[in-house]
C-alpha cells in the first residue's frame, strides 16, 4: 500500500520540530519513521502507525481515531493506528510524535 506524500512531509517537519532526526525506511507497505534504529511512527496509506509501547498503550487507545495495529490477525500491543481525523491539525500530529518519542528514547540505540 502507498502511503500518502503530504502527511510524510508533515511528519519529517513534526521531527524537526522537536529536534530529532529520523531516518526514513519503506516498512508494512508504507513508510516508517525510525529513531536511533527503532521504529518509532509511520504512514501506512493516509493513516498514522504509532509506537507507544506496551506500558502506554491502553492510555492511548482510549484516545479519538485510534485503533489497534493490526496486520495478521493479532493485533500487536504497544502499537495503533490513527486514523486521519485524529491527526487534522499540527498540533495532534506533534502530540502523536512526542507519545511515540517517549517510548522510543527508552530503548538502547541499535
Amino acid at each position: 500500500m502507498a502511503y500518502d506524500e503530504h502527511l510524510a512531509d508533515r511528519l519529517r517537519t513534526a521531527f524537526a520540530t522537536v529536534g530529532e532526526r529520523a531516518i526514513e525506511k519503506r516498512m508494512f507497505g508504507g513508510i516508517a519513521f525510525m529513531v536511533n534504529g527503532h521504529m518509532t511512527c509511520g504512514l501506512n496509506g493516509d493513516q498514522l502507525m504509532v509506537r507507544v509501547g506496551k506500558d502506554a498503550h491502553d492510555d492511548a487507545a482510549k484516545l479519538p481515531h485510534t485503533r489497534p495495529m493490526d496486520f495478521t490477525g493479532r493485533p500487536m500491543r504497544g502499537y495503533l493506528f490513527v486514523d486521519a481525523e485524529g491527526f487534522d491539525d499540527d498540533a495532534d500530529l506533534d502530540a502523536w510524535v512526542a507519545r511515540c518519542l517517549a517510548f522510543t528514547k527508552t530503548l538502547p540505540p541499535k
